[in-house]
């Protein structure tokens, strides 16, 4: 009974849905058939499901308010998704916080962004203090966009860009656009946790595919597309969160063939572009916008508090999908828009991020040694971004029990398991190269490895 239940506010089993029969689940349970015609009659004397004489039992239980601190089965009930979130951004005094996904503030453009804010409080800006924003989005910065990306091999017009307020906004109106519930949705085994966490709120049916050092693994993403029928693909193809890699071109051309085979619409994110010194191969880039849906913002290298992503599709899709916009936030903010295409625009930024990529190198180069120096092994050396991919090597892999301990020590890790739908990687942590210079964490993560009782438990 528990566990029909469980898939009902997982949502793997939607109202209308026929429950496996007696004999299967007596068969994947290992219960008798008679303990599951017991329990199967005792949903249905709850209401919970409803039998069909002849056809079976079926979902009739209303689809309850989403827990979000339910993920899946595999996944740690205390830390998933949601509890990495929230422990990022707690306002914790003196913590360190190698798991959170943001630069630290003194790393950011602030002195870009404070000369724009000066020009925008003086009205030199244009309206953006006052008024709404138009449908799309500032035109000026969408076409300024469309430059960006056209560096990118990315061939868009303005009318084929959204402004929305981040990179998951944009995914969240993608997915209302296109996602009903009960739709399966393929993401890579490990991706990022909001992406888990965001999909399971849109009620979908998400299905995890392994990456490997070279990409997406192609035989397992055909597999998945023939087996479960899926709506979307949403994944990294250039400084992959969490493992930082990138896919080369030749895998993203059997990935999007495969697309093209199973009318599958791809959602490439790629908040990370302006972190590599010479852009890599994109899906939208091969695809020319045709079913790849590119989303983007400025969140890690500029600023998070500037909320400005953008949408990049088919101009039929973003008229679409502007019409949700509108129906969900009517308008978009015109003072971030402002600003971010004043800082885009001027010669600081470009040296910002000249400056912010060697810094980033120098940092990870450092990560790498000292993870490597306690005996942790990196999964990758990433070329470009903020991240670390890197095993733990404990006995019982549960990288979920540190981070619990860690925080007793004001350490905010990133445990594998809150990145993966297998559960696979629960002996894995994400590091972030610019949240990692403090000693603490590696000598933390040194008694772990050697079984001594962790700092907080002694």
């Amino acid at each position: 009974m528990q566990l029909v239940r469980d898939r009902i506010a997982r949502r793997a089993l939607l109202p209308g849905a026929r429950l496996p029969s007696l004999r299967a689940m007596a068969e994947t349970t290992g219960f008798s058939k008679s303990t599951v015609v017991e329990a199967y009659d005792r949903l249905a004397a709850e209401g919970v499901v409803r039998p069909r004489p002849g056809s079976g039992f079926y979902v009739s239980a209303p689809v309850a308010p989403l827990a979000l601190d339910r993920m899946s089965d595999g996944v740690d009930r205390e830390v998933d998704p949601v509890w990495m979130l929230r422990q990022s951004l707690a306002g914790m005094d003196h913590a360190v916080k190698p798991g959170c996904g943001w630069l630290p503030d003194d790393w950011l453009a602030g002195d870009e962004l404070r000369k724009a804010m000066r020009g925008a409080a003086r009205g030199d800006r244009g309206g953006g203090l006052t008024s709404y924003a138009t449908r799309l989005g500032s035109p000026r910065l969408r076409a300024l966009l469309a430059r960006r990306l056209s560096e990118q091999g990315v061939e868009a017009a303005p009318d084929q860009i959204l402004l929305t307020d981040s990179s998951t906004h944009s995914l969240d109106l993608v997915c209302r656009f296109l996602l009903e519930p009960g739709d399966t949705v393929l993401v890579d085994d490990p991706t990022y946790f909001n992406f888990l966490a965001l999909l399971r709120a849109h009620r979908a049916n998400v299905v995890g595919i392994p990456m490997t050092r070279t990409g997406p693994d192609v035989a397992a993403f055909a597999a998945a597309a023939a087996a479960h029928r899926p709506r979307l693909y949403l994944f990294n193809s250039a400084i992959h969160n969490p493992t930082g890699v990138t896919t080369p071109a030749a895998t993203l051309h059997r990935l999007l063939a495969i697309a093209e085979a199973h009318d599958m619409v791809v959602v490439e994110d790629d908040i990370f572009a302006d972190f590599e010194e010479r852009p890599t191969p994109r899906l939208a880039a091969f695809d020319g916008l045709d079913r790849v849906i590119r989303i983007g913002s400025f969140s890690k290298s500029l600023s998070a508090a500037v909320r400005c992503g953008h949408i990049a599709a088919r101009s039929d899709w973003i008229e679409a999908i502007a019409d949700l916009r509108i129906a969900t936030s009517v308008s978009g903010n015109p003072l971030a828009g402002d600003l971010l295409y004043s800082v885009l625009t001027s010669g600081g930024y470009r040296r910002h991020l000249e400056a912010l990529r060697t810094r980033l190198a120098r940092a990870r180069e450092d990560t790498l040694a000292r993870l490597r120096r306690i005996g942790m092994e990196p999964w990758t050396d990433p070329p470009a971004g903020i991240f670390i991919w890197a095993r733990l090597p404990l006995e019982a892999g549960d990288t979920a029990a540190v981070a619990r301990a860690a925080l007793k020590e004001n350490i905010i890790l990133a445990p594998g398991n809150v990145f993966s739908t297998s559960g696979r990687w629960g002996d894995h942590l994400r590091f972030n190269v610019a949240m990692s210079d403090d000693a603490r964490i590696f000598a933390f993560l040194s008694a772990a490895m050697r079984f001594d009782p962790l700092p907080g438990q002694r």
